[in-house]
């Protein structure tokens, strides 16, 4: 990633992302000494720091599509983890508290250590991130964001339909030619951008920030 874009990254990195603030109960709205007021100002500048990252990551992501398409996985590999402070996923999706977030590629990996480079060191609330690279989905909640590499259009909406109705975030690309996926990576005017279904994520009962929704190149809200 070119150094400018990354130093943009680093210098309005979160130092931490939650799962889901709804969760945390009336606690997450509590600062440390009891002031809610503080605490609430806490909050929207972690919001205000993750949407300065993605206005970053789409900045990088111009460079990105005009020096070559290593690059342009590479912001989508950081797109993935940048992602989850603007979504919701139920608490039933995490057996424990501390239990692992995973990030999975199905099919053909694109990203290879680029992706492992964007998550190392990385947590989503309480759990850390972990990857995982599959041939074929044995299970339809071993994932909480699912991207689908390289596979047959078919294949592809098979692992679609058998995700469905779970709390997983699918990211598809634009010229696989698969729809049904929450978020979809797509080329506008030479840049990285993507596109949301918001009625695919509540499908798979997840909400899906408005912050990140005016940030999508395009929404779809229904069939």
């Amino acid at each position: 990633m070119p150094d400018r874009a990354q130093k943009c990254l680093d210098d309005h990195r979160p130092e931490r992302s939650s799962v889901s603030l709804k969760s945390k109960g009336s606690g997450a709205l509590m600062g440390l000494n009891g002031s809610r007021g503080g605490a609430v100002v806490g909050l929207r500048l972690n919001v205000a720091a993750a949407i300065a990252v993605l206005l970053a990551l789409m900045i990088a992501a111009a460079m990105a599509t005009a020096q070559g398409d290593s690059l342009g996985y590479a912001v989508k590999a950081a797109y993935l983890y940048k992602f989850t402070p603007f979504v919701d996923w139920p608490s039933s999706a995490f057996p424990a508290p501390a239990s692992p977030f995973y990030i999975c590629v199905l099919g053909a990996d694109p990203f290879g250590a680029m992706l492992d480079d964007a998550l190392k060191g990385r947590q989503v609330g309480e759990h850390p991130v972990k990857t995982l690279r599959l041939q074929t989905l044995d299970s339809p909640d071993a994932c909480h964001i699912l991207y689908l590499g390289a596979l047959p259009a078919q294949p592809a909406t098979a692992a679609l339909n058998r995700v469905r109705g779970t709390p997983v975030l699918t990211v598809t690309e634009q010229g696989q030619g698969v729809s049904g996926g929450v978020v979809q990576f797509v080329i506008r005017d030479g840049r990285v951008r993507f596109t949301i279904d918001s009625a695919a994520a509540a499908a798979n009962r997840m909400a899906i920030s408005a912050k990140l929704l005016s940030l999508a190149a395009a929404q779809k809200a229904g069939p």
